[in-house]
């Protein structure tokens, strides 16, 4: 059995640990809950009536992005299909844009429901939206024990914003 070891997500992994999984803070619930002027600090691209896309603090890849309804749920068959509709269409829309911004080779998008899934935030859903380029592993996560990301998450966040601004009002 092959390993893949991904030490750049220990301070995620230490501070979700940290968290009781009954606790009223969820950072998912919490970001959104914040008025709209805190969205660049926030990581918030878009927000829609139902779900909303922002970027991942702790990003496999520049453009790593998280789609999720603002309602707290972990159960992907609590969603009324307003909100799954929603939800998907800004996945559809999130590869679109960043296709267009950053040309990756492919992506992964994907859930992990349930923290045996690997959900490191179960009780509220998500989508993740990662961009892959040819060769984007290397030795540096491998031997070096670091992820190398060629810009900032608030230049990802200028870069990607005026695309998800078309998208509609706010």
């Amino acid at each position: 059995m092959e390993r893949l070891w991904t030490p750049w997500r220990l301070a995620f992994i230490e501070q979700a640990s940290k968290v009781d999984s009954h606790a009223v803070s969820c950072f998912l619930c919490d970001k959104p809950a914040e008025p709209r002027q805190h969205d660049r600090r926030n990581l918030i691209l878009y927000r829609g009536p139902h779900a909303y896309v922002l970027l991942n603090l702790y990003p496999y890849n520049p453009g790593h992005l998280m789609v999720a309804p603002y309602l707290h749920t972990g159960a992907l068959p609590a969603l009324d299909p307003p909100t799954v509709s929603e939800l998907f269409a800004l996945v559809q829309h999130a590869v679109g844009i960043l296709e267009e911004a950053y040309r990756p080779d492919g992506f992964n998008v994907g859930m992990n429901l349930g923290r045996s899934a690997g959900a490191g935030v179960p009780d509220h859903l998500h989508v993740h939206v990662v961009p892959r380029w040819n060769g984007d592993t290397n030795f540096m996560p491998v031997l070096g024990e670091t992820k190398v990301l060629p810009e900032t998450l608030e230049q990802t966040y200028d870069r990607l914003r005026p695309y998800f601004a078309r998208l509609a009002p706010r």
